[in-house]
């Protein structure tokens, strides 16, 4: 039997097209809300890591000061990585940060790689950025780059 592709369809009988971990800097955290709204309007069943609900409407210095807290005491990497299993994909938010285009920070680069080893599909909102440090290890997992098109994502 042929899965049902239509997200209307998909909500009526509530079945989910991919189970997708949205991923980026938690600066991006109420943009990653809004792109887990716009990914279940299309019928995925999209999640973010509970931590991220002591930052909502924080400001980025209040976020960086969160992270390294859930960093050091509460084992914020091992925590996603949990909710990773199982799931078919990521969604990477690498949207503009502090003068970087589309930026990919250290924790989202390993959970890029978690991904990967996990056999997950890797989506990325916008092109690979130009981050020497990154930019070969983001490109040997070929990531699927979706252009801000989110009906990309299948």
């Amino acid at each position: 039997m042929m899965p049902i592709r239509s997200a209307k369809l998909n909500n009526f009988f509530k079945i989910s097209l991919m189970k997708i971990g949205i991923i980026g800097s938690m600066q991006f955290t109420d943009k990653m809300l809004e792109y887990r709204e716009k990914l279940r309007e299309l019928g995925h069943d999209a999640f973010l890591t509970d931590l991220h609900k002591t930052m909502v409407g924080k400001t980025d210095e209040e976020i960086e000061t969160i992270k390294l807290h859930q960093k050091n005491n509460m084992d914020a990497i091992r925590e996603f990585w949990r909710m990773m299993q199982g799931a078919d994909a990521v969604l990477v938010l690498n949207l503009d940060k502090n003068g970087v285009k589309n930026y990919v920070g250290g924790n989202t680069l390993m959970e890029i790689g978690f991904a990967h080893v996990l056999d997950q599909k890797i989506f990325m909102l916008n092109p690979i950025p130009e981050m020497p440090y990154c930019k070969s290890e983001i490109e040997a997992v070929k990531p699927i780059i979706i252009g801000g098109d989110l009906k990309k994502i299948i």
